[in-house]
């Protein structure tokens, strides 16, 4: 079997892609993530997966590529990844009460140039929630490289009145589900 590379340095991807019991190298893809005028969220994630994965397979071109981008956005506003309290106070703040979506994207490429594409969708309903609250929530998890400022996956979860959505683990930052049958598709032997 040919091999397996993730191509993102995330580390929340690295462990989601372990749950499928595969061999896998990781490698950066160095690609520019900037919107294009007018780009919906949806057409970035969609976009950014591809160009992860094709430009780690120019370098790796025997092996199978996995790229993976994930974009939330609040009434079709992207919201990016915090990086500091008060950006994640002010994302956090501004989801109170409010839905945000989340379009998580991914993309094989295999070494003879087949592209196997998958992209989720995932609605979550923010709770009401006050600054004190979120302040000492942010001082808990600390999630400045999370999209939407929180991790499900941990202490984040207590801030939604509802999570909708087809795959759990895309809301992290990889849809499995999808991704599991690509690899079947490209031979790969996951249960």
């Amino acid at each position: 079997m040919s091999t397996l590379v993730l191509g993102s340095t995330s580390r929340y991807r690295r462990e989601l892609l372990q749950r499928l019991g595969l061999p896998f190298e990781v490698e950066r893809p160095e690609v520019d993530e900037t919107p294009l005028p007018g780009e919906p969220p949806a057409g970035l994630a969609v976009r950014l997966a591809e160009a992860k994965a094709l430009a780690v397979a120019a370098r790796r071109p025997a092996a199978w590529v996995i790229g993976s981008d994930q974009v939330a956005d609040r009434d079709g506003q992207p919201l990016g990844k915090p990086g500091d309290r008060d950006t994640a106070l002010a994302q956090l703040l501004a989801a109170s009460e409010h839905e945000v979506r989340f379009h998580t994207a991914f993309c094989l490429v295999g070494p003879d140039g087949r592209r196997l594409a998958g992209l989720d969708l995932t609605e979550v309903r923010f709770r009401p929630l006050g600054q004190e609250e979120i302040l000492r929530y942010l001082d808990a998890e600390q999630p400045y490289d999370c999209a939407g400022s929180f991790k499900c996956e941990g202490l984040g979860i207590a801030l939604f009145e509802a999570i909708h959505t087809r795959d759990p683990t895309a809301l992290v930052g990889l849809p499995l589900i999808a991704l599991a049958a690509a690899l079947r598709e490209a031979g790969f032997r996951v249960p």
